[in-house]
């Protein structure tokens, strides 16, 4: 899809993430997921809204939150383990758009999330930022289970992160 022009959908402004909005496949975090009354107060239904750590689409454009419907939902449950949305929190997801949904009679795009898991950044100390919460992470959990879920770790970077959290430990 072309970046530079506009969709026809961007004048109808939807306080959700749509199809208009996403331009190629896009990896991002669900923060959290709940379920949420309508925000277009078009009806008064109640949907799985999925909100994300990501503030942004592309620089200078807010990301919105995400309505998962049955489908997605589902693709939730088989990416997490669990059909529980409290469960679904800091996940990363590649959300991309479908062309063929079905919409009552209609074939429409829509939004999907990948059933695949999103590769995950290999991560090295010279990132300081991201190996300032590897840390945190292990030093909170007491493993590396929670790093390990969200970026690759060489064997050698693994001890490294290790060590570093068993001196931090032993100075405080």
């Amino acid at each position: 899809m072309n970046t530079d022009k506009t969709h026809y959908r961007k004048a109808f402004d939807s306080p959700y993430l749509s199809s208009a909005d996403i331009t190629e496949p896009t990896t991002l975090t669900i923060k959290r997921v709940e379920l949420a009354g309508d925000r277009t107060k078009k009806t008064k239904d109640k949907f799985n809204t999925a909100h994300f750590v990501e503030k942004e689409l592309r620089p200078g454009e807010p990301l919105k939150p995400m309505i998962l419907n049955a489908t997605n939902s589902k693709t939730m449950k088989q990416l997490t383990g669990s059909a529980f949305i409290d469960d679904w929190n800091d996940v990363r997801v590649t959300v991309y758009v479908d062309p063929s949904v079905k919409f009552g009679k209609d074939t429409v795009e829509g939004l999907r999330i990948s059933p695949r898991p999103p590769g995950r950044k290999q991560l090295i100390p010279a990132n300081e930022k991201g190996w300032a919460n590897a840390k945190a992470a292990f030093l909170r959990d007491g493993n590396l289970d929670a790093v390990l879920g969200r970026v690759e770790l060489s064997p050698e970077h693994q001890a490294q992160l290790i060590a570093e959290c068993a001196q931090q430990s032993e100075a405080a």
